[in-house]
Parts: C-alpha cells; sequence; structure tokens
C-alpha cells in the first residue's frame, strides 16, 4: 500500500499515541481498574504533573547546554530566556492545577487512599532531579536529605529503573544551574573591565566600594527625612538604616572578599539601560520569575493536602503537610532576591565608565 493512501495516513491519535496513553488511567499493574472516577481523577491529575515535569526537565537540560559553558554567546540569552519562561508558564499551570485536585472530597479521597500504600508524591524521582539540576543545597532539605542516595536505595529496591538512576548521576555530578549562572555572572564586564584582565581587581573594588558610600550618603538622607516628619527618634531608626548597609557589605564582601559574581549581578540590575545588559537582565528576571512559579506551585500543593487531610501523616510516612511548607522555604536563586534590597536609584549612582563598550555592536 503506498504512503500516501488512507491506511497509511499520519492521524491525530498515531501522532499522539493515544491508544497508548489512554490505557494507563487504570491503575496499577494487578490491582484490578480504579474503584471510581475520583480514583482516576487522582490518577490522570498525577500523570499530568509528571508528563509537564518531563517537559521542565527538557526545557532546563537545554538551558543548562547553553549556559553551563566557559563562554556564553550573547546572541543565546535569548533562547535561554525562553526556556525558561516556558518552565515558569508551566509552574504557572500546574499551581492552577492543584484546584482540580481540589474538587476531591476528604471523604472521596480516603475512600481509595489505602489503596496507594506507601507510595508518595515524594517519590517522584522528576521533581527530585529538577531540584539537583536547579541546585538546591542538600542542607536546605528536611533532614539534609541526601537525593542522589535516596535514589540508589530505590534503585537497589527495583522502584526505580537503572536509566532513572543513571540520568540523575548524570546531573548530581554535573555542575547545576545555579553554579553556572553564578559563573556567569562573574564574567560580567564592568566598568569595561573583564574578568582576569589587568587591574580587574581594582576596579571591582572601586564599583562596590562606591555603591556602598551611595548606600550610606542614601541612608543619611532617609533618617533625616523620617526624623523632619516626625515619624520616628534617630535612635530608633538609625540601626535600622545601617544595618541594611553592613547586610549589603557582607553580601558583596563574604567573609571580607569580593564576590565578583555579586558584583556582576549589582551592576547588571543598577544600570539596566545600557543595551549590552539589557539580555543578562531578562535572564536574572527569568530565573526569578522561575523560583517564582515554584514557590508557588509549592505552596498551592500544601494547602491542596491540607485542604484534604489534614495534618495527618503522609503516605510515605513524610510529616505531610508540614514537609509540604518547610519546601515552600526553599530557595535556589537566593542572591538574585537579595540584590534588590541594596539597589539605589539610578540617577545616585556614578556613570558608567567607558559606557561605549556597553552600546549596540554596530558592523561597518
Amino acid at each position: 500500500m503506498a504512503e500516501g493512501s488512507p491506511t497509511h495516513r499520519m492521524t491525530y491519535g498515531g501522532y499522539l499515541r493515544l491508544n497508548e496513553v489512554l490505557d494507563l488511567q487504570d491503575g496499577p499493574e494487578g490491582y484490578g481498574p480504579a474503584l471510581c472516577n475520583d480514583e482516576q481523577h487522582f490518577i490522570i491529575t498525577h500523570q499530568t504533573f509528571e508528563l509537564w515535569f518531563k517537559m521542565v526537565l527538557r526545557e532546563l537540560k537545554e538551558s543548562h547546554s547553553i549556559l553551563n559553558r566557559d563562554h556564553v554567546e550573547e546572541k543565546s540569552l535569548p533562547q535561554l530566556v525562553h526556556h525558561l519562561d516556558r518552565v515558569t508558564e508551566i509552574f504557572r499551570l500546574l499551581a492552577n492545577q492543584w484546584k482540580v485536585m481540589e474538587t476531591l472530597a476528604p471523604q472521596d479521597f480516603l475512600a481509595f487512599r489505602d489503596k496507594l500504600g506507601t507510595s508518595s508524591g515524594f517519590e517522584s524521582w522528576q521533581m527530585r532531579e529538577m531540584e539537583v539540576l536547579l541546585g538546591l543545597e542538600n542542607e536546605q532539605r528536611m533532614g539534609g536529605m541526601d537525593p542522589l542516595l535516596h535514589m540508589k536505595k530505590l534503585a537497589s529496591e527495583g522502584k526505580v529503573s537503572a536509566k532513572v538512576l543513571s540520568d540523575f548521576q548524570v546531573t548530581s555530578n554535573a555542575p547545576s544551574l545555579n553554579d553556572a549562572l553564578c559563573a556567569w555572572l562573574a564574567r560580567t564586564p564592568i566598568n569595561g573591565s573583564l574578568s582576569g584582565a589587568p587591574g580587574d581587581a581594582e576596579i571591582i573594588a572601586a564599583f562596590v566600594d562606591g555603591h556602598l558610600e551611595v548606600m550610606e550618603r542614601h541612608g543619611e538622607d532617609v533618617i533625616a527625612h523620617i526624623v523632619a516628619i516626625g515619624h520616628g527618634e534617630e535612635a530608633q531608626v538609625r540601626p535600622r538604616i545601617e544595618a541594611a548597609r553592613i547586610q549589603a557589605e557582607s553580601f558583596l564582601k563574604p567573609e571580607g572578599v569580593i564576590s565578583r559574581s555579586r558584583a556582576g549581578l549589582l551592576f547588571i540590575e543598577s544600570y539596566p539601560e545600557l543595551p549590552l545588559l539589557s539580555w543578562p537582565r531578562k535572564l536574572i528576571d527569568a530565573f526569578v520569575g522561575l523560583e517564582q512559579g515554584m514557590l508557588l506551585f509549592r505552596s498551592a500543593h500544601a494547602r491542596m493536602v491540607e485542604r484534604m487531610i489534614g495534618r495527618r501523616m503522609g503516605t510515605g510516612g513524610s510529616s505531610g503537610v508540614d514537609y509540604l511548607d518547610a519546601t515552600t522555604k526553599y530557595r535556589v536563586f537566593v542572591d538574585l532576591w537579595a540584590v534588590r534590597t541594596m539597589l539605589v536609584k539610578r540617577e545616585s549612582l556614578a556613570d558608567v565608565s567607558q559606557p561605549e563598550f556597553y552600546g549596540f555592536a554596530i558592523n561597518e
């Protein structure tokens, strides 16, 4: 039969392999079909999450391949932002998807909850790999859990495949996206100076110290203004204002040594009008938006579970909602959020040295 004939024509169902996909909603093999439509609803919702997680991992790994290089070409930044923005929109969708789960009443869930046994969303290896790929530190996790060791344990028990474990190990052994981002920020040209160039350390120090001086002058203006309008006494206001400058110095000079990546981040955020910094600025915002999307997703998850089972123990033996609430405090891109506390208005800052360096390139 010719390829163009009706029997060989590509169909919607064939392209999406719908016969196979739609056969997977009746619950695990050997347990019989789903007890009721509520259980099938539960299964479909969670399968949908995992399908989206697969897409998120693909987008994040593409992002990683672009950013985890010694030299990242400016022309690749729009594609990188595109990948991250798609992930953000997926998490926005998934946060709303918990609302669908909330149509499952507590008694409806209890009718089949025992069938889950000790299975738990905590065992979602795709979510764990996402966290590792992004750069979530083990110290932030409840109990300092090591996800790679946990994955090896699941593999030894036959609960995840060898391929899943192999992929997880590759991700765990590579620099995270946050590592790659910090390395990229450390190469930011500051006042025309490139990392490692002669005199670079002095130029970076002058930029950082200059910014701290501007913050100090601004702080004095704020103190004087608050006292003048009668909104507080200097003795009460000054410690809070000075604490902000001290915190900024600690951020930019951890243990007394300037962090070039944080200085680069501050430079990008301080001079958003420079053409060369336009896409770097968009990239920073894309990472912030991604993390915000994940935080909203985690928060919505916790509230859905609390609404459904209250504060009882999770099916996998976790503390349930208490564990989920703890995950809402997870932060990966801490520096990107922290730098916003120490920004000052543009007109208070010194003009950039070598402004021509940051203009659009013109090919003669």
